[in-house]
């Protein structure tokens, strides 16, 4: 038998007790600046929001009593070992995978980005530390797996496909997010919106790079609410902006200009970072109908009132619970549903 789910409420919420105040002391703050000094796409208020939201909606201790109870007890006898392949994109961002495999009492065996292991062998260290007999593993590409959780690009995902081919698995590709605006939204939503948009410097999944907007709506008033303070820009997205731009008026192509990003009218994901795109529509059925046909590359949509599986709120895009599953995929009832080793 497993452990209950209490038994894991407890463990999260001693680890979020743990970060508490993370980025404020000497010894978390060096940890942060270490993080950032890994990788120059991390700033260090993105590391500090991203341990934060994870403390609150995560490892809060009603939070994951609710997450667990959707599951009921588990009755796994033998621990099925999952290879973990993380994204490094933004900071953490493998950390509710491991805390799935974790919490359905499997033996995870881990492969970090290189892009964001200063955070996350920290976070594992105190995990590890507060339960010793937690095991998180590392991943040996030679090892027999019974399952796969594997985060990338779309061309790594071709890979992964390939080489966890014959056992369960949930491979993740390239996706963006959305937002649907009607009119009514006030200055504060809009700027809550911006957080949606800018916060990672647009890198994560759940970013919102495409926004829907009525056929008469003032992009003017948009570019202006949503626009992050300049302080708060990383220099390395605004050199991407700089170059967008550049690119743009060579070309003799319409744009509207932020200071640290453009915004263009079409109805596709742009592929360069700094562009947000307005989709223009006349009606809500073509904003749904779109959703439908481009679900696979969606991750969330953003708005007031928004019918969707995956809709948020504004502002709440990078703060997601551990219900809010990448892709839709429930990966807690993927993990349940494994057959123990040896069964198969």
């Amino acid at each position: 038998m497993g452990k209950p789910a209490a038994y894991y409420t407890e463990l999260f919420a001693r680890l979020g007790g743990l970060l508490e105040g993370f980025g404020t002391v000497p010894e978390t703050r060096a940890v942060a600046e270490a993080a950032v000094a890994a990788n120059p796409w991390f700033t260090l208020s993105d590391v500090v929001f991203s341990v934060d939201a994870v403390r609150r909606n995560m490892l809060d201790a009603a939070v994951s009593a609710r997450w667990l109870s959707y599951y009921g007890a588990n009755e796994r006898t033998v621990r099925s070992r999952v290879a973990v392949i993380m994204a490094g994109n933004i900071p953490l961002v493998g950390l509710s995978d491991l805390l799935c495999v974790v919490a359905s009492d499997c033996i995870p065996y881990i492969k970090m980005s290189s892009k964001d292991s200063v955070l996350m062998e920290y976070v594992v260290g105190l995990l590890c530390g507060l339960a010793p007999g937690i095991r998180v593993e590392r991943y040996v590409p030679e090892k027999r797996y019974d399952a796969a959780i594997a985060t990338g690009s779309d061309n790594t995902g071709r890979y992964f496909h390939a080489l966890f081919d014959g056992i369960p698995s949930i491979i993740r590709g390239s996706r963006s997010s959305v937002a649907l605006l009607t009119g009514e939204e006030t200055d504060g939503e809009l700027h809550a919106l911006g957080r949606d948009i800018f916060r990672y410097s647009g890198l994560g999944c759940r970013n919102v790079s495409l926004v829907f907007i009525p056929l008469d709506y003032d992009l003017a008033r948009f570019v202006r609410a949503v626009a992050p303070p300049e302080e708060a820009v990383n220099p390395k997205y605004r050199n991407n902006y700089r170059s967008l731009r550049a690119r743009l008026r060579a070309a003799g192509e319409d744009f509207y200009d932020g200071g640290t990003f453009v915004v263009t009218v079409g109805d596709r994901f742009s592929v360069s970072l700094s562009n947000i795109v307005a989709f223009r529509y006349d009606r809500a059925e073509e904003v749904y109908g779109w959703l439908e046909a481009n679900d696979g590359a969606v991750q969330c949509v953003v708005g007031r009132d928004v019918v969707h599986p995956r809709a948020v709120g504004f502002g709440a895009a990078q703060m997601p619970w551990p219900w809010d599953y990448p892709d839709g995929t429930d990966v807690m009832a993927f993990l349940r549903a494994l057959p123990e080793p040896g069964s198969r």
